[in-house]
């Protein structure tokens, strides 16, 4: 207990000397400062709660599930601990925009984060990995990689997503009903709750705000006009006009007043590695370590590359006796049921 509150009193006063935060996110793509649906609402996040910050756009590792991450002096937050970027923020009492005002009931606000967080981010992830024909999730995550790699890693990750949704070729059709009346519940509930105002609790800031931002701005900027989750939440012209709204005044205004920069340019290398057990580490202070750490990633980022070319090259050996449409087409693939 006494070194979780030295670690959370550490990273306070990082926080405290930090002038400039840093958010380490993927790549902007679709007018968006940044396209991944995990980043963009930790970045709304910060320029909600005014907090200035820098993005670094971070190209090395598509599929790591520790970023989007946030660099503040010696510490840093990943994506894939203490609950994600912004419940940390929230429970080292960093940044927390829930207790702006206390009026607002935590347990409606819990109730309706949960909502998003599940039914809305489930069916995201459908019509991301599931649904559309791929290219939106290319331009994301895989475009920097070699086509046969990002190919492979795209299969994967379509397939971890069918198992994590728990879709099989017999309940397919079953499946997609669900995730879809459940998106659109949620879309009718939210459109409830926010009526004519600015925000949706008390016309006052909060992190359901910004995780519910992120998730429309995606739909309508990066997702296809076919999309049935992009024309579901067109039919709520609140929530449509909430997300242009707050477009305007987090992604244009914000950055034109210096509270978070433009993505500079995409890196080979990550600022930070994600580790089990601590969300902050120390940060290299002498000149010759960073350098020798930005060097350990450049060999990093090689050796993931050749073990993916590796796993490809097992993969088409393996697969050789398959058709390429077999490849193209995931219902192919045998899911336990």
């Amino acid at each position: 207990m006494a070194s979780a509150a030295a670690a959370a009193a550490a990273a306070a006063a990082e926080w405290e000397a930090a002038a400039r935060k840093v958010l380490v996110a993927r790549k902007p793509c679709f007018g968006l400062p940044t396209a991944c649906p995990n980043c963009l609402p930790v970045l709304l996040y910060l320029r909600m709660a005014q907090v200035p910050f820098d993005i670094h756009v971070d190209t090395s590792f598509p599929d790591a599930d520790h970023i989007p991450y946030v660099e503040f002096g010696d510490c840093v937050a990943f994506n894939n601990e203490k609950g994600g970027v912004i419940e940390y923020l929230r429970e080292e009492k960093l940044v927390d925009l829930n207790s702006n005002d206390p009026s607002a009931s935590s347990a409606d606000v819990l109730a309706t984060k949960a909502m998003v967080s599940t039914w809305l981010a489930d069916a995201l992830l459908y019509e991301l990995w599931v649904v559309t024909d791929g290219s939106v999730a290319h331009d994301i995550y895989f475009s920097d990689l070699p086509w046969p790699i990002g190919k492979v890693l795209h299969w994967k990750k379509t397939r971890d997503v069918k198992q994590l949704l728990g879709i099989t070729k017999l309940n397919a059709a079953e499946k997609e009903e669900e995730i879809y009346q459940k998106a659109s519940a949620a879309y009718e509930a939210l459109s409830l709750r926010l009526g004519d105002e600015v925000f949706l609790f008390d016309n006052s800031r909060t992190d359901v705000d910004a995780l519910f931002l992120g998730h429309a701005l995606f739909v309508l900027s990066a997702l296809p006009e076919t999309s049935v989750l992009r024309g579901t939440l067109q039919n709520h012209d609140n929530l449509v006009n909430f997300a242009e709204h707050h477009k305007v005044q987090l992604l244009e205004a914000s950055s034109s007043s210096g509270l978070g920069s433009s993505p500079g340019p995409s890196s080979s290398t990550p600022r930070k590695r994600a580790s089990s057990g601590q969300s902050y580490k120390p940060k290299p202070r002498a000149k010759k370590e960073r350098t020798e750490e930005e060097k350990k990633f450049r060999r990093r980022a090689k050796y993931f590359l050749a073990t993916q070319l590796v796993a490809v090259l097992v993969f088409l050996s393996l697969m050789g006796g398959v058709d390429s449409s077999e490849f193209d087409d995931d219902d192919g693939m045998d899911y336990e049921e």
